[in-house]
């Protein structure tokens, strides 16, 4: 969804298309923050500013940046509070801003922190209000840490957000709002073709970096083929690491050993590939236990929005593997059942050209491309499509009336606020609206719509989000499941050691400096009626 933003604007902002990366580190990174306020994104302006920087700097220039978006609404209730009269060019306030990170969160000298922050306003050509910058940090430099708890003691979101996230999580929201300032931590997922979780942490060990395993346990009722509920169990396991590293750090990375992947995220690929396995195995046994005839052998599932490829690659990782998680493992204990051999075709689409490449290159190195899959000893056909979900058909031409059950699974990785993962992406609280909500929740109806009817009878739809805003999430599937009377909503059991139970699904929330990001889970189960 295109990011929108929220920021006072002013006509002497440059145009964001000529960001200019000159000048001092504090420079770089007003000048960085000015483009975001006009509109884009940190993962588009954050390269451009490290790489503009000499090695020594990069790390200051980093926190420096990423510490004022966390702070960025309380920083500018507290300068509101701190200035005589309203501050009204955008420059001047996000200026002393950055002057006020530095007092108050990252401990740079006073002296240092205030001359360079007088002096970087005189580079961006606002010299008229050094004076007023001066006298600003000089008063809270004289108690930091006075002013340290007033920015400290609300929440730095914008009072939209503040506001729609005390209706949904009122029992959480004080420990909600103070997490989302936060930084979160490092999530590893464990190519299982190339290694154990246990093995690459003894290799994380060796490389003298620290890291625990993460066990999250999901318990779900699937259901049989007489449709009813059939209690079932997984487990998912990752990584989290001490401290951040550098990919380039992490052993055999380049080599698809492991991937950097939020450990809420990683459950998405199990959920599913366990939910199809069931339906596979339902298809060829009847009510009696006894086997069925099953004709077909082909097996389809589709991943939609599929970029940047994290939770596909899963998927493929888990269709691949030598395990009982295999999809090639399903019905080989018996001479009649589907031969192992079992054609799967896996779609991909994604609505932008870079993103599907992303896509390319994330499955290039772990391995898992078209080629690679086809040289395997299991081969799996893979389709990566350019396409818009909302109106996408497979086989069809995009103006057909109807859509075909194609699919036996469907992941969607559904588009959204994106509000669950600020503590890695802090400029959402800057870009996004009251009315994207709105916006974003209308284009998941028209996702979900268009999908359904492309899932075959039986089959499974896992529907997921990075948001912890309810409309995008549980109110949406209350929504879905009413206008379709096919649509079965799965219960997540007891079982679960991971996320909140909801009417449907569960919503996980990043509230503590160990925890996953907020992700929303809802598996569907599409009837046979």
């Amino acid at each position: 969804m295109r990011q929108t933003n929220t920021a006072p604007r002013n006509n002497k902002l440059k145009p964001s298309s000529n960001l200019i990366m000159n000048g001092s580190v504090r420079v770089r990174v007003i000048r960085t923050l000015l483009a975001i306020q006009n509109g884009q994104s940190l993962a588009s302006v954050l390269d451009p500013l490290l790489n503009s920087l000499h090695d020594g700097d990069k790390g200051f220039a980093h926190a420096l940046l990423l510490t004022t978006l966390r702070q960025w609404h309380a920083l500018a209730r507290l300068l509101d509070t701190l200035a005589d009269n309203p501050i009204d060019e955008v420059e001047v306030r996000t200026t002393i801003q950055v002057g006020l990170v530095q007092l108050l969160y990252l401990e740079v000298a006073d002296h240092a922190a205030i001359h360079e922050t007088v002096e970087a306003a005189k580079e961006i050509e606002f010299s008229h209000a050094t004076g007023l910058i001066n006298a600003i940090l000089r008063k809270v430099a004289k108690n930091p840490s006075k002013f340290r708890k007033k920015c400290d003691k609300k929440h730095s979101l914008p009072n939209w957000l503040a506001y729609q996230l005390k209706q949904d999580w009122s029992e959480q929201y004080d420990e909600l709002t103070q997490g989302l300032r936060h930084a979160a931590p490092m999530f590893l997922r464990v190519n299982s073709a190339v290694s154990s979780v246990e093995d690459y942490q003894q290799a994380l060990d060796g490389a003298e970096i620290d890291a625990d395993i993460v066990e999250l346990t999901t318990g779900f009722n699937l259901m049989n083929s007489s449709d009813t509920a059939m209690a079932t169990t997984l487990s998912t396991k990752g990584l989290r690491l001490h401290q951040s590293t550098a990919v380039n750090a992490l052993p055999d990375f380049a080599l698809g050993a492991a991937s950097v992947q939020d450990m809420h995220a990683q459950l998405a690929a199990p959920i599913i590939n366990k939910a199809l396995m069931a339906k596979i195995n339902t298809e060829v046994t009847d009510t009696d236990g006894d086997i069925a005839e099953n004709n077909n052998n082909e097996i389809h599932i589709l991943d939609a929005c599929a970029a940047p490829g994290g939770k596909l690659a899963h998927w493929l990782e888990l269709i691949s593997a030598n395990d009982q998680s295999s999809l090639f493992h399903v019905k080989q204990d018996d001479a009649k059942s589907t031969p192992a051999t079992a054609d799967i075709k896996v779609t991909a689409i994604d609505n932008e050209a870079p993103r599907i490449e992303r896509i390319r290159e994330n499955l290039q190195r772990l391995n898992l491309s078209q080629h690679d899959l086809q040289q395997a000893e299991k081969s799996v056909a893979l389709n990566i499509v350019c396409a818009d979900a909302t109106r996408w058909q497979h086989g069809k031409n995009k103006k057909a009336a109807t859509n075909e059950p194609v699919f036996d699974a469907i992941l969607l990785d559904s588009p959204c606020t994106a509000t669950g993962v600020i503590r890695r992406h802090p400029d959402i609280s800057i870009l996004r609206t009251e009315e994207d909500v709105e916006q974003t929740a209308l284009l998941q109806a028209d996702i979900l719509h268009n999908l359904w009817p492309q899932l075959k009878a039986g089959g499974y739809l896992l529907y997921v989000t990075c948001s912890i805003l309810k409309q995008e999430n549980v109110e949406q599937m209350q929504d879905f499941i009413s206008h379709h009377n096919d649509a079965v909503a799965i219960e997540f059991t007891e079982d679960c050691n991971w996320g909140i139970e909801q009417t449907i699904g569960r919503q996980c929330l990043p509230i503590d400096s160990e925890s996953g990001d907020g992700f929303y889970y809802a598996l569907l189960h599409k009837t046979m009626a």
